[in-house]
C-alpha cells in the first residue's frame, strides 16, 4: 500500500503542479482582461461571410457569453432582422470563441499537463482545427446561400482593468475549488489505475471487439468509456497509461477521438438542446445543434481516420 501511494504521488504531484500553475495564469488572463483582445480576429473573419451587421455585433458579445449573444440573435429573429438561414449561421460562430476560451483555461492548464505535450497539445489542436473548421463552413455557406452583404464589426467588449496582484488574488479565490477538485480526481484515479495494473485487471477487457477493430490496447477501454461520462476522468485515467508506456501516444489519441465522438452528441442533448430549443425553437434549435455538433463529429471522424491508417 505505501508503495502504491508513494509511486502515485511521484507521478501526480508534478503534474499537479502545472496543472495548478495554467489554472493560476488563466485565471490572471482573464481577470485582467487580456482576453477581451480576441474581438479583434472577428474584423478580417466577418469580412469573409454574407451575414448581416447584427451577428458580427452578437459574435463580439459572445466573446463574453455566448447564452447572451444567442439570445440577442433569438431576438433580432423576433424583430425581423434576421432570417433562418442567418440565425443558424450566427448561432453556429457564437460558439467558436468557447474553443478559443477553452485553450486557455482547459486544454493548456489541465489537458496538455495530464496527458503531456504530444497527446494533450494534439488534443488542444483538434479543437482549434474545429474552430477553424466551423468558420470556414460558416463562410462558404454563407456566401452560397445569403445574399452579399458588408458586414462591419462593433469595438470589442470592454472588460474590467485590475493590477495583476488584485488579479492574482482574484485568480487563486476563483481557481483554487476547481484545483482541489481535480487534484483529488487525479489522484485517486491515477492510484486506481496503477493498484488495478498491478492486479491485472484490466486483462479482463481482452474479448471486447472495440479494442481489436481500432488496435488499441484492452485496458484503454477502460477511459474510453469514462471520457464518455465525464471527459475531465477519462483523461485522469489515460494519463497515467500513458506515461507508463501502458499505450502508445497515437493509441491514446485514438482513445481521445473514439471518446470524444461518443460524448459529443450525449453533452449536446443534455446540456446544449434545451438551452438552443428554448431560445430558437424546438425546429430551428434542434437543426443548429445537430448541424453544429455535426461538424465536430465529423472533424474527429477525418482525424480518426488519418490515425488509424498512421497507426498500421
Amino acid at each position: 500500500m505505501m508503495d502504491l501511494i508513494l509511486r502515485t504521488l511521484e507521478f501526480a504531484a508534478p503534474i499537479l503542479a502545472m496543472i495548478g500553475l495554467g489554472l493560476f495564469g488563466a485565471g490572471v488572463m482573464t481577470e485582467m482582461g487580456l482576453l477581451g483582445g480576441l474581438s479583434r480576429i472577428t474584423r478580417p473573419i466577418f469580412s469573409f461571410t454574407g451575414l448581416p451587421d447584427a451577428c458580427a455585433s452578437a459574435f463580439v458579445v459572445s466573446l463574453g457569453s455566448a447564452v447572451a449573444a444567442n439570445g440577442m440573435v433569438a431576438k433580432f429573429r423576433d424583430e425581423g432582422r434576421l432570417e433562418e438561414k442567418e440565425v443558424v449561421l450566427c448561432a453556429i460562430m457564437n460558439s467558436i470563441p468557447v474553443y478559443l476560451r477553452e485553450l486557455f483555461t482547459y486544454q493548456i492548464p489541465i489537458v496538455i499537463p495530464a496527458l503531456g505535450l504530444v497527446v494533450g497539445g494534439f488534443y488542444a489542436l483538434v479543437f482549434i482545427v474545429t474552430a477553424l473548421f466551423k468558420i470556414s463552413a460558416v463562410v462558404i455557406m454563407s456566401r452560397l446561400f445569403l445574399g452579399k452583404r458588408v458586414c462591419s464589426v462593433p469595438e470589442g467588449i470592454q472588460e474590467e482593468r485590475v493590477s495583476f496582484l488584485e488579479a492574482a488574488k482574484r485568480s487563486i479565490r476563483r481557481e483554487r475549488r476547481l484545483f482541489l477538485k481535480i487534484a483529488a480526481l487525479y489522484v485517486t484515479m491515477t492510484a486506481a489505475v496503477f493498484a488495478l495494473r498491478d492486479r491485472g485487471a484490466f486483462d479482463a477487457f481482452g474479448v471486447l471487439p472495440l479494442a481489436e477493430i481500432f488496435g488499441i490496447p484492452p485496458e484503454s477501454i477502460v477511459p474510453l468509456t469514462t471520457y464518455v461520462a465525464s471527459p475531465i476522468v477519462g483523461i485522469s485515467l489515460l494519463g497515467p497509461m500513458i506515461a507508463s508506456n501502458g499505450i502508445s501516444e497515437v493509441q491514446a489519441m485514438i482513445v481521445l477521438m473514439l471518446g470524444s465522438m461518443f460524448m459529443l452528441p450525449l453533452f449536446a442533448a443534455r446540456s446544449l438542446l434545451p438551452r438552443y430549443v428554448g431560445l430558437f425553437g424546438p425546429r430551428l434549435g434542434v437543426g443548429i445543434v445537430a448541424l453544429s455538433s455535426g461538424m465536430s463529429i465529423f472533424v474527429r471522424f477525418l482525424i480518426l481516420l488519418v490515425l488509424l491508417a498512421f497507426a498500421r
